[in-house]
Protein backbone atom coordinates (compact mmCIF):
# COMPACT_ATOMS: atom_id res chain seq x y z
CA UNK A 1 0.00 0.00 0.00
CA UNK A 2 2.77 2.61 1.39
CA UNK A 3 4.27 2.24 -2.86
CA UNK A 4 0.71 2.82 -4.33
CA UNK A 5 0.46 5.83 -2.21
CA UNK A 6 3.90 7.07 -2.80
CA UNK A 7 3.00 6.81 -6.70
CA UNK A 8 0.05 8.75 -6.19
CA UNK A 9 2.14 11.68 -4.42
CA UNK A 10 0.69 10.45 -1.21
CA UNK A 11 -2.38 10.88 -1.42
CA UNK A 12 -5.58 9.48 -0.04
CA UNK A 13 -9.20 9.26 -1.57
CA UNK A 14 -12.16 11.85 0.22
CA UNK A 15 -15.00 11.98 -1.89
CA UNK A 16 -16.06 12.12 -5.36
CA UNK A 17 -19.10 13.48 -7.35
CA UNK A 18 -21.47 10.27 -7.54
CA UNK A 19 -23.97 11.75 -10.27
CA UNK A 20 -21.02 12.66 -12.80
CA UNK A 21 -20.14 16.44 -13.83
CA UNK A 22 -19.01 17.84 -16.97
CA UNK A 23 -15.50 19.77 -16.65
CA UNK A 24 -12.83 21.61 -18.40
CA UNK A 25 -9.03 20.19 -17.89
CA UNK A 26 -6.41 22.58 -18.51
CA UNK A 27 -2.78 20.88 -20.06
CA UNK A 28 0.11 22.61 -17.26
CA UNK A 29 2.99 20.54 -19.19
CA UNK A 30 2.09 20.60 -23.35
CA UNK A 31 5.40 19.61 -24.02
CA UNK A 32 4.96 16.33 -22.12
CA UNK A 33 4.94 13.89 -24.59
CA UNK A 34 1.29 12.33 -23.70
CA UNK A 35 0.26 15.66 -24.46
CA UNK A 36 1.06 15.63 -28.31
CA UNK A 37 -1.63 16.96 -30.52
CA UNK A 38 -4.20 17.93 -27.44
CA UNK A 39 -5.31 21.85 -26.96
CA UNK A 40 -3.95 23.90 -23.87
CA UNK A 41 -7.67 22.74 -22.17
CA UNK A 42 -11.03 20.59 -23.08
CA UNK A 43 -13.96 19.82 -22.08
CA UNK A 44 -14.40 16.35 -20.26
CA UNK A 45 -18.53 15.76 -20.90
CA UNK A 46 -19.14 13.19 -18.19
CA UNK A 47 -16.28 12.13 -15.11
CA UNK A 48 -16.90 11.40 -10.92
CA UNK A 49 -13.95 13.94 -10.38
CA UNK A 50 -12.83 11.88 -6.89
CA UNK A 51 -11.26 14.28 -4.43
CA UNK A 52 -8.45 13.58 -1.96
CA UNK A 53 -6.91 14.63 1.49
CA UNK A 54 -4.44 17.10 -0.03
CA UNK A 55 -3.35 18.21 -3.63
CA UNK A 56 -0.21 15.48 -4.89
CA UNK A 57 1.27 18.34 -6.60
CA UNK A 58 4.30 18.78 -4.14
CA UNK A 59 5.37 15.10 -4.74
CA UNK A 60 4.53 14.85 -8.43
CA UNK A 61 5.24 16.26 -11.93
CA UNK A 62 1.17 17.41 -13.05
CA UNK A 63 0.70 17.53 -16.54
CA UNK A 64 -3.00 18.82 -16.08
CA UNK A 65 -5.48 19.61 -14.17
CA UNK A 66 -9.12 19.97 -13.54
CA UNK A 67 -11.06 23.84 -13.58
CA UNK A 68 -13.71 22.56 -10.37
CA UNK A 69 -15.03 26.24 -11.09
CA UNK A 70 -16.42 24.52 -14.66
CA UNK A 71 -18.44 21.84 -13.40
CA UNK A 72 -21.87 20.89 -14.83
CA UNK A 73 -23.56 20.76 -12.89
CA UNK A 74 -21.90 22.49 -10.43
CA UNK A 75 -21.00 20.43 -7.33
CA UNK A 76 -20.16 21.88 -3.68
CA UNK A 77 -17.45 18.35 -4.02
CA UNK A 78 -13.97 19.81 -4.43
CA UNK A 79 -10.48 20.03 -3.53
CA UNK A 80 -8.98 23.24 -4.88
CA UNK A 81 -5.64 22.33 -6.92
CA UNK A 82 -6.98 19.16 -8.28
CA UNK A 83 -4.17 17.93 -10.50
CA UNK A 84 -6.32 15.08 -12.87
CA UNK A 85 -2.64 13.82 -14.97
CA UNK A 86 0.93 13.37 -14.01
CA UNK A 87 3.82 11.33 -13.66
CA UNK A 88 6.00 11.03 -10.62
CA UNK A 89 9.73 11.10 -10.96
CA UNK A 90 10.42 9.52 -8.30
CA UNK A 91 9.92 6.34 -9.79
CA UNK A 92 12.31 5.02 -12.67
CA UNK A 93 9.99 3.82 -14.88
CA UNK A 94 7.86 5.61 -17.64
CA UNK A 95 4.73 6.20 -15.93
CA UNK A 96 1.80 8.23 -16.07
CA UNK A 97 -1.20 8.02 -13.74
CA UNK A 98 -4.55 9.67 -16.03
CA UNK A 99 -7.66 10.36 -13.66
CA UNK A 100 -10.21 10.14 -16.10
CA UNK A 101 -12.57 6.88 -17.12
CA UNK A 102 -15.30 6.45 -15.24
CA UNK A 103 -17.08 6.97 -18.20
CA UNK A 104 -17.12 4.69 -21.45
CA UNK A 105 -18.56 8.34 -22.51
CA UNK A 106 -14.65 9.38 -22.87
CA UNK A 107 -13.79 7.12 -25.47
CA UNK A 108 -16.41 9.00 -27.79
CA UNK A 109 -13.54 12.27 -27.03
CA UNK A 110 -10.85 12.50 -29.35
CA UNK A 111 -8.51 14.34 -26.89
CA UNK A 112 -8.89 11.57 -24.47
CA UNK A 113 -8.52 9.04 -27.12
CA UNK A 114 -5.24 10.90 -28.20
CA UNK A 115 -3.99 11.37 -24.69
CA UNK A 116 -4.61 7.22 -24.23
CA UNK A 117 -2.38 6.67 -27.08
CA UNK A 118 0.32 8.86 -26.51
CA UNK A 119 0.56 7.33 -22.97
CA UNK A 120 0.61 3.94 -24.02
CA UNK A 121 2.85 4.93 -26.99
CA UNK A 122 5.26 6.78 -24.22
CA UNK A 123 5.52 4.47 -21.54
CA UNK A 124 6.85 1.51 -23.94
CA UNK A 125 9.34 4.01 -24.76
CA UNK A 126 7.94 4.81 -28.80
Amino acid sequence: MELVLGFYGGIVYKNYIPGFAKAKVNVEDPNHPIMKGVPSSFMVEKEEWYTYNQSPRSNVHVIASVDESTYVPDSNIKMGDHPVIWTNLNFPARNVYIFMGHSPVLFNSEVYKTIFRNAIFWAAGR
